[in-house]
């Protein structure tokens, strides 16, 4: 399981969120319990793929930032005279 540990006032904020979204989709009142079980659940169930989502994009951003960092050590090489 994903583990991941949000501020105190972020995870009321995402709570309240899906309350909101709750009544606004579906006209259903839900409590701050069952706001944060459905938090935990989207936790578990969506986490990894967010997550992977993201390793990729920095795996992405890393390689590129490497690739730069070649071509600019590259570009300080000296000829060598035979």
């Amino acid at each position: 399981m994903l583990y991941i540990k949000f501020p105190r006032d972020h995870k009321e904020h995402i709570v309240r969120s899906i309350q909101e979204y709750f009544y606004r989709q579906n006209g259903e009142e839900i409590g701050e319990l069952a706001a944060e079980e459905f938090l935990d659940f989207a936790i578990k169930e969506i986490g990894p793929f967010i997550y992977n989502g993201a390793v990729k994009d920095a795996k992405s951003i890393i390689d590129e930032k490497m690739m730069n960092l070649e071509e600019d050590l590259s570009s300080l090489e000296r000829p060598i005279r035979r």
